[in-house]
């Protein structure tokens, strides 16, 4: 929304400077965007005289101008310099516009500094006026007039120092899409006085031969009120110089008196109105949805084919004008009008904005009502317009036509002065409040504040608060901290299971891992290869083809993560993410996760050989670590129940019991790794962040137990035990710890022997397993018996989880 001050001092009566109106806007919501002052690219160009214009004895198209300037203005001393021009028409005696030495010429872009052309000094320049950027005029220098004050800046001469500003108007604001809107939100903020609108109905003269009729299906939600009249024996020239230069100012092209009056009362009020030539409509005007066969010429000399159901304007002879959007070629208005038809109307939000969508019309009409235009000012806009016309261009008045009723949008809602202090926090004394809302247009009645109808934004007590804190500036809010809820060392806030995905972020991010924050919703497709993809988990209305289904593991986002940064060059990946996987689409069906994957080798290369492929002991090593951040216990078992998306033999998955799983660990299964198309070895892990048992309440206590460190030397036992083939080496490891949990601090497997050696050496299908036990006493040193005993129970387990035997 553009404007410029000279069009805001029409409605607004300030003596506030520019910047002090370009804060207060910004500060009321309505954000300057922009400012454009020719005080600050123009205001050192200064109207100067020339005392003689001489050849340039070196040059025959140069001319050496000895110049009189003011440059304190014109009640300062003047000041004689020499000046170098090009310029055909400089002569002597000439007033033209001079820029002295420090001066930046905005139509060259340069400084001006002192110089030397030809052998001759120069010291500033005499400006043609696309040096000013006024124009694309070149060919010589400003010539003015003899009465031209001598020293003057020449915007103020010129008329051209009415800087313009641009503000970024939110959509719930329509009412500052006028300047007088604009006006009123500065004179509640206290920078002037908001001058009256003066509306004077005018007589008709005769009653209006172009009749005008609403569909009935349409007055509801559509067109609710429909109003015009005709004016005979216009003028349609060109529009007053005022007129042309405010609209030039906001970037609109003046086009002719009538078609500058509507654009004028667009911008100046918000009151989009159309003009019809009368001599071109046949019959009256008729306002109802398209049949879906009706196209139409636009003034944007675009045909448009209308949809059924979008609003039209049609005589008797066809479609006139797409409605509150754009009017017809047809009926347009050209030099020759001489009968009008001047038109003011409310259209319902939705449906201007449905029809411009479709059509993909963008005008300023359409931008307004699409947005909410005050439907009470919908006559008198009429008559205001009525009378610039009228003005400006002649002609007799027709009585008015009118079709429907202004909508009713009369409300109101409480007011409650204590509201601001409790929803703010700020101390506004009740005067203020009523006073700010009453220079807002609001009319209060009591404890009852009754909305504007050019406020569709107000819908209750808490957007009346904002009112009233917008105007009075919420910069002046303090910040101030809460109170405290209760005396002492706050309490913990977190829940466990927050504790828990905080913990895991800390583990991951520690060993390397990047953190990756994808969508909740994959494709379809990704999702039936981790077990989703079913309609219970679809999505009604997705976001995209590629977004159809809630996710049910966080491992197909960092995959197609993987994939992507693979395809920019990256190779070797470590990325993890926290949140929710969803099983189903009902409340419940959802459970947080904590997810890696390892793409590539563990290090980059380098000349010492530590560089291999990711395997599934990294997945494992990295799992374990996780779950026991998250307080997870440290004895476990290991099974092989895994779902499809895994290698069926190297992975594995961690539970403390065949119906409690904690994570699942290891390659991803071949297929899998070329759905997403990644290259390289994959493994990775999720890690079920609510399924480890949360600890008891009296351990909780605490956020660590105390360390235990015995002064005893521990005892270290190695045995090697000749098992099946198939044997896991982790049932020999828990079946050893099981043999005295209390003295037995650890197992460590340091040796498999296997292969055709060993069926050579052990016999066919066995292998042996040789594990270091390391028995740490608490109390009092061990005994050779008690070591012996030991051993021989974990030779026992051993012999009953596994059937091996000792490796004699």
């Amino acid at each position: 929304m553009k404007f410029t001050l000279s069009w805001l001092a029409d409605h607004l009566e300030t003596d506030a400077t520019l910047d002090q109106i370009t804060d207060a806007l910004t500060d009321l919501g309505l954000e300057v965007e922009d400012v454009s002052d020719p005080a600050a690219t123009l205001g050192a160009f200064r109207i100067a005289r020339v005392i003689e214009a001489a050849p340039h004895p070196d040059a025959d198209r140069l001319r050496l101008c000895r110049v009189e300037t003011w440059p304190d203005g014109p009640d300062g001393p003047s000041q004689e310099v020499q000046v170098v021009c090009g310029a055909p028409n400089a002569r002597t005696g000439m007033r033209g516009v001079f820029a002295p030495v420090g001066t930046h010429v905005p139509g060259t872009g340069v400084d001006l500094k002192p110089g030397v052309i030809r052998g001759q000094a120069s010291n500033g320049m005499l400006c043609s006026e696309r040096e000013l950027m006024l124009s694309d005029e070149h060919d010589g220098i400003i010539d003015l007039p003899d009465d031209a004050p001598l020293g003057q800046r020449y915007i103020d001469y010129a008329g051209l120092n009415d800087p313009v500003i641009d503000i970024a108007i939110t959509p719930n604001r329509p009412d500052a899409l006028g300047v007088r809107g604009i006006a009123r939100d500065l004179a509640a903020r206290g920078l002037g006085t908001l001058k009256p609108l003066a509306i004077a109905p005018v007589k008709g003269q005769f009653p209006s031969p172009v009749s005008v009729t609403i569909a009935p299906e349409l007055k509801e939600k559509g067109c609710p009120l429909f109003a015009g009249r005709v004016i005979r024996g216009v003028r349609n020239g060109p529009s007053p110089a005022w007129l042309q230069k405010r609209l030039r100012a906001i970037g609109l092209r003046p086009i002719s008196a009538l078609v500058d009056i509507t654009n004028f009362f667009t911008f100046d009020l918000n009151r989009p109105l159309h003009v019809f030539d009368a001599d071109k409509v046949q019959g009256g005007l008729r306002i109802h949805p398209a049949t879906g066969d009706e196209e139409m010429l636009a003034l944007d000399e675009k045909t448009y084919k209308l949809a059924a159901g979008q609003m039209l304007i049609s005589d008797d002879q066809g479609v006139e004008s797409i409605a509150g959007i754009m009017g017809g070629e047809h009926s347009g208005c050209t030099e020759d009008t001489v009968n009008v038809f001047v038109e003011s109307a409310y259209w319902t939000p939705i449906t201007i904005a449905a029809t411009g969508r479709a059509l993909k019309i963008n005008s300023d009409a359409r931008y307004r009502f699409e947005r909410g235009v005050d439907p009470a000012f919908t006559l008198d806009g009429l008559e205001l317009a009525t009378k610039m016309v009228l003005d400006l261009c002649g002609g007799t008045p027709s009585e008015l036509a009118v079709d429907g009723d202004v909508p009713d949008t009369n409300r109101a809602y409480r007011f409650d002065a204590a509201r601001v202090g409790s929803l703010v926090g700020m101390d506004i004394p009740e005067d203020v409040q009523r006073a700010t809302l009453t220079a807002l247009g609001f009319r209060l009645e009591g404890d009852q504040a009754f909305v504007p109808s050019w406020r569709p934004d107000i819908h209750g007590e808490a957007d009346l608060v904002e009112e009233i804190a917008r105007i009075a500036s919420l910069t002046k809010l303090q910040g101030k901290p809460l109170p405290r809820m209760q005396s002492g060392v706050p309490r913990p806030i977190l829940t466990p299971l927050q504790t828990r995905e905080r913990a895991a972020r800390r583990m991951l991010a520690g060993l390397g891992y990047n953190e990756c924050v994808t969508y909740s919703f994959i494709d379809g497709t990704a999702a039936a290869l981790f077990g989703g993809g079913g309609d219970d988990v679809r999505l009604e209305n997705p976001i995209s083809s590629e977004m159809t289904h809630m996710r049910p593991d966080l491992l197909p986002g960092l995959l197609l993560a993987a994939s992507r940064n693979q395809a920019r060059g990256a190779q070797d990946l470590a990325l993890f993410e926290v949140g929710p996987a969803f099983s189903g689409g009902e409340p419940g069906e959802q459970h947080i996760q904590a997810a890696g994957i390892l793409v590539g080798a563990t290090a980059p290369r380098d000349p010492f050989g530590t560089r291999r492929a990711v395997d599934l002991y990294d997945a494992k090593a990295d799992a374990e670590a996780v779950l026991s951040a998250i307080g997870a216990p440290l004895k476990f078992q290991i099974h092989r129940k895994l779902p499809d998306w895994f290698h069926p033999g190297r992975a594995g998955v961690i539970s403390l019991g065949p119906k409690l799983p904690l994570a699942v660990f290891g390659e991803l299964h071949p297929r899998v790794i070329k759905a997403f198309d990644i290259k390289g070895p994959v493994v990775g892990f999720t890690v079920l962040v609510e399924n480890p048992p949360l600890p008891k309440a009296k351990a909780r206590k605490t956020s660590r137990q105390a360390l235990n460190i015995s002064t005893l030397q521990p005892v270290d036992r190695d045995f090697a035990f000749v098992v099946a083939a198939d044997v896991e080496a982790l049932n020999v490891v828990n079946a050893a710890l099981g043999a005295d949990k209390a003295l037995i601090a650890g197992v460590q497997v340091f040796d498999e022997f296997t292969g055709p050696k060993a069926d050579a050496q052990l016999g066919a299908g066995l292998k042996s397993l040789a594990i270091t036990v390391r028995m740490q006493p608490s109390d009092k040193t061990l005994t050779e018996d008690e070591i012996e005993q030991v051993s021989r129970k974990i030779v026992e387990k051993v012999q009953k989880a596994t059937g091996g035997t000792l490796r004699a």
